[in-house]
């Protein structure tokens, strides 16, 4: 698993976006995987496949054309990222595994709140009772990952209702604050961590 966790805080996305595609063109075998842990200020960014019309109002919020899998989706204060610098060949995983392992630590996580989630096969991610509080994009380059995770945990959801969230129109989304009272933002981001480490080591 990674040796080496950055937590960077509130930081824009498109240098974070430059630095994980410098990081993953530069490393090489003997390169230590790392999680990054940050927040985004309000951005939309769009997949390889993400198409504009999904964006119905992006107001005064910039549309940022990325190089993740996947369709529209929106970062704001108050979610947490973990972007995931993984070489899947050491791990001799695929991109389904990677997928699988990540939505598993965020249901992990979720269960100890006492929130039961689930994820879909036809649309990556978690949800609750059918609402997306997690959202998945990937890259896959030279057999090593980056890009990672969204989890919604206290934050405006109002954007949300801008898009067609991940491409789907009849997708809803939720966040962690609307389910448990009394969340200790920094308590959420360090028990994310920990299962994702035991998802991967």
């Amino acid at each position: 698993m990674a040796s080496r966790v950055s937590k960077l805080g509130l930081q824009p996305y498109l240098p974070v976006w430059q630095d994980m595609q410098r990081f993953t063109d530069q490393r090489n075998d003997a390169t230590e995987d790392e999680l990054w842990l940050l927040q985004h200020p309000p951005v939309y960014t769009l997949g390889k496949s993400g198409k504009t019309e999904h964006v119905l109002d992006s107001g005064d919020i910039p549309v940022v054309q990325s190089d993740r899998g996947g369709q529209v989706t929106y970062h704001g204060p108050g979610q947490i990222i973990v972007y995931t610098l993984l070489d899947l060949k050491r791990m001799h995983i695929g991109i389904r595994e990677l997928v699988t392992r990540i939505e598993n630590s965020v249901i992990a996580l979720l269960d100890d709140y006492a929130v039961n989630a689930c994820a879909r096969h036809d649309a990556p991610g978690v949800y609750v009772e059918g609402k997306k509080i997690a959202a998945l994009g990937l890259r896959v380059r030279k057999g090593c990952c980056f890009h990672g995770v969204a989890l919604n945990v206290d934050m405006d959801l109002e954007p949300f209702e801008r898009i067609d969230p991940c491409g789907y129109q009849d997708i809803e989304v939720t966040q962690l604050s609307a389910l448990v009272a009394a969340l200790d933002f920094s308590q959420v981001e360090e028990q994310l961590l920990a299962h994702l480490k035991c998802q991967f080591l």
